[in-house]
Parts: C-alpha cells; structure tokens; sequence
C-alpha cells in the first residue's frame, strides 16, 4: 500500500482506541509487549514502527511481510532516539547531586564528546540525527497547542549572552520583559543556556508575580550571580520551591557548545545534537518576533541570521526584531545601523526596534503581528 501517514500514536492508550488497524500509522517509542493487540490479524500496511519494543517471539519480518517500515531501537546509549516528547528540567536533572553532577544531561554530554562531536560512526551519526527528529516532532506538537491543549502559541524568543551575571541589569531587564510578554500571552523561547537565557525563561515562570516579587527573587538569585557560582543549581530550586506553578515556557539548548547548568526555569526542553538544526528552528519558530539583548558573537550570529530569514521571507512571513540596548547595539557595535541599512526598502524595515524600555517592546511586538510577506 502507498498511502500518506494518517495519524501518529505515541502512547499506548491512543494505540487502544485504533481497533487493530495500523495502515498508515507512525508508532513513536512504544512498549508493545504487555499489549492485546492480536497480532497474527494485525493490519500494518504502511505503518511505521519508530523504536518499539515487540512481544518475545514477535518477529520483525513478519511485520515486514505485512508491509510495515520497522526502525529497531538503538543499544547501550544514554539517549532515546525516538522520543516522543520534549525533556523536562526534571529528566535532565534526574542523578545531580550538590556534590557530583551525575545528572542525564551530563552524562549524555559526555557520551557526545567521547563519540558523537567529532567524526561520530554511521551509527552513532544515524542515532543523533533521529533523536533530534524526534524533537522537532516534539517541538511541533507542543506549538500547535496539542500538549498543552491550548491553541497554536504565539512564540516570541530572547537572545543573549551566556555569560550576563544574575545581578546585571540586563538580566533583570529581561526577566522583567518575559514577565510581561507572557502576561500577554505570548509564549517565550529562549535559547536554553544560562545568563540572558534563564532571565527569559525565569520572567516567563513568575508571570503572575508583581514587579515588587519579581525583585525580591532577583535579589536571591543574585547571590549566585554566575553559572559557575556556588549554590548556583540550589538558588534556583529556592525560587521553584517557593513558586512551584510557574508558567510554561521552552528552552532549545543544544550538547554542542558544552556542559552548562540545566535551565530550571523552562517547562519543556527541546535538546538538541546539531546546534545549526537548533539555532535555525529556534529563530524559525518565533513568528511573533526576536528581542536580542546583549550579547557577543553567538547573538550576533543569530542576528544576521534573523535578519536573512525575514530578508528573504524564507518562512513567508516577517517577524519583529527588537534591539534592546541602544549602548550595546550603537555605541558598542554597529549592528543597529547596520541591519537598519540592510533592510532598507524591504517590508522588514519597518519590523525593526532599537529601545532600552520594556514596555515600549512590549508595545511594538503587540502592534507588529507577523505579516505575510510581498515577496
């Protein structure tokens, strides 16, 4: 049968409701062994098994001979490869300890550098790069609103540096920000490190707080300013301890640039092995704008590939770029004017924004919904 794929189950209780019809069915990471499916009558034309685990004495060809696509799952690592969700802070966490960090998200780092960073295998290539599939897929169920059952999210993202301290004022400016945006029902994204990163997603968790709370857990946080900080991880969980229903936003960090502290503050976590799959989808996906703070050549990176996505409309449409910080943007570098002589005659030049204050980038972003591009 060639068929398109009709629907995707990843969890057993959906599996249930399919009364042991298959055709056309992307099955995602499922433990198939303790299920009632009759198997010999089993209908799979053009089913698709992504990692699941089969009763013994199950055999593949079988499956096969019926014509089903059968991806085996892959041995000894310390990743899924077909993950049918994002992370959580949790899972990534889990094993960390104040005096040894055994978490997953350590040792999955570790296992990248020994044999996946640099001239991975064909296995290891082939693993990696399905993992990060599973988490586009991922990534794309929770935007279109089918995890969270809340609609299509209005995504608007933070650049910035790694390294911004807790106790700058770009850091406080940010979380300031997100707070608001969120608020306003935009959902935040930010790039998933440390620094200007976790401000993003920190603003985003406290949005129902005042601005006289926001503050105070600011003054906490800063008595562990850097990521390399003494009580850094535990200053973080204080604040989840004495806030824990924060809202929900995303981080998209990537193994590639090093081990960094878990952001604790995003709810879901799209981790990725490719860092260039992850930098152009985290820009790609925030079609309610990108406000870049501070930052040093990673933000500049991602302005100027900002900036060729709503030159070209390679999404076809235009987002919101905001500059916040005229200092850094006109004094320190020149890259306000020179994105402003870039855009010159194109419909993104009048989606730029150069301010130092929040609410007039909250105002902007609000009156600049993403529009359809000319061509």
């Amino acid at each position: 049968m060639k068929c398109s794929i009709v629907r995707e189950l990843d969890n057993l209780e959906a599996l249930s409701r399919t009364g042991g019809n298959l055709n056309c069915t992307v099955l995602q990471g499922l433990d198939l062994r303790e299920t009632k499916l009759d198997w010999e009558n089993l209908e799979c034309d053009g089913a698709i098994f992504l990692g699941c685990h089969f009763p013994n004495g199950r055999s593949i060809c079988d499956l096969q001979e019926k014509g089903a696509l059968v991806f085996p799952e892959f041995k000894g690592l310390p990743y899924h490869s077909y993950r049918p969700e994002l992370y959580t802070r949790e899972e990534l966490m889990e094993g960390w300890t104040e005096e040894e960090d055994l978490s997953l998200d350590k040792r999955i780092y570790d296992h990248f550098v020994k044999y996946g960073k640099k001239n991975p295998d064909i296995v290891e290539a082939l693993a990696e790069r399905l993992h990060d599939h599973a988490i586009d897929d991922a990534l794309t169920d929770l935007l279109e609103g089918r995890v969270e059952k809340d609609g299509q999210k209005k995504v608007v993202a933070v650049m910035g540096g790694h390294g911004t301290r807790r106790d700058d004022e770009s850091y406080r400016q940010v979380t300031h920000l997100t707070r608001r945006l969120t608020a306003e029902g935009y959902f935040v994204a930010s790039g998933g490190g440390p620094g200007t990163m976790e401000a993003a997603n920190l603003g985003a968790y406290l949005a129902d707080l005042t601005t006289a709370q926001v503050d105070e857990v600011l003054d906490a946080l800063a008595k562990a300013p850097h990521y390399t900080s003494s009580g850094y991880i535990e200053a973080a969980q204080k604040v989840i301890d004495q806030y824990p229903t924060g809202h929900t936003s995303l981080a998209i960090p990537t193994w590639f640039y090093g081990h960094e502290p878990t952001n604790m503050f995003s709810a879901h976590v799209a981790k990725y092995f490719s860092n260039s799959i992850r930098e152009d989808g985290l820009l790609t996906i925030a079609t309610h704008g990108i406000v870049f703070a501070p930052g040093s050549a990673g933000t500049t990176q991602e302005i100027f590939q900002d900036a060729a996505q709503n030159h070209y409309a390679t999404s076809g449409e235009i987002s919101p770029m905001v500059f916040l910080g005229t200092k850094r943007y006109c004094e320190e570098t020149q890259l306000w004017p020179c994105i402003q002589q870039l855009a010159e005659g194109r419909d993104y030049a009048k989606y730029l924004c150069l301010s130092d204050e929040v609410e007039e980038v909250i105002a902007f972003i609000k009156e600049h919904p993403p529009m359809k591009s000319s061509g």
